[in-house]
């Protein structure tokens, strides 16, 4: 929940991992913001900003401005290693109430983290395998199977 109008001191932060829960270094992570309605834009000014996972598989945005309409929207956000691609939604809200606006103080003490897996292992075997059964003439390229589990969404501390 954020004050209507005001520059969010926190920020979201997404932790990549594979599908045993290793972390996925250089994985492209977008966040979009609506278009309209409730909602904001980056401290680059646009509703979309793009950040890469660092080695732990995090990666965030911050200094986001909340614009004056109340109300929940969403944040859409898709991680991108590869051909294996991963996505959830958080669901955030602006509110004018008087509670809210005390809240600017304590809007620096806390991260919002999102969890998403991808399939990242799966997808290396697969072309490793295809790498090396591919110069061999009559032998066709192995099917890769790709298993995306169902993102964790964890508001708070980690």
């Amino acid at each position: 929940m954020y004050p209507i109008g005001a520059r969010a001191t926190r920020g979201i932060t997404v932790s990549v991992t594979d599908e045993i829960g290793r972390p996925v270094e250089g994985a492209t992570v977008s966040f979009r913001l609506p278009d309209e309605g409730p909602g904001g834009t980056f401290s680059s000014g646009s509703r979309t900003e793009i950040a890469t996972t660092r080695a732990d598989g995090r990666a965030g945005v911050w200094g986001m401005q909340w614009n004056r309409t109340a109300g929940s929207f969403e944040i859409r956000i898709t991680a991108v290693k590869g051909k294996t691609r991963a996505g959830t939604v958080t669901q955030q809200f602006l509110t004018d109430s008087p509670a809210a606006r005390n809240l600017r103080a304590g809007l620096s003490r806390g991260h919002k983290w999102v969890w998403i897996s991808l399939a990242v292992a799966g997808a290396a075997a697969g072309g490793i395998a295809a790498t090396a059964l591919g110069g061999k003439p009559g032998v066709p390229p192995p099917a890769a199977s790709l298993q995306i589990g169902t993102p964790t969404i964890s508001l708070g501390k980690p």
